[in-house]
């Protein structure tokens, strides 16, 4: 489940990163090389919260199962 609310924030850095990019097209010189630079750094940011979604999902360390758990159990004694 961590999985899939890790790809909210991704999603969002990589709009973000592409706004980014195509901003630096338009502009030249030194600016141009930050922007692309910039972009290509939100990009790699963008891959954290995929990985720790994984590794909180393979490892059972959610806290949003822990969550659905005690709902569950609250509902159903």
């Amino acid at each position: 489940m961590c999985f899939f609310f890790s790809l909210i924030p991704a999603t969002i850095l990589t709009v973000i990163g592409y706004f980014v990019l195509f901003s630096s097209t338009k502009a030249e010189g030194n600016v141009k090389k930050f922007g692309q630079i910039l972009a290509i750094w939100i990009f790699i940011l963008a891959f954290f919260p995929i990985i720790m979604g994984s590794y909180l999902t393979i490892s059972g360390l959610c806290p949003i199962n822990e969550i659905f758990k005690s709902i569950s159990t609250c509902i159903n004694p």
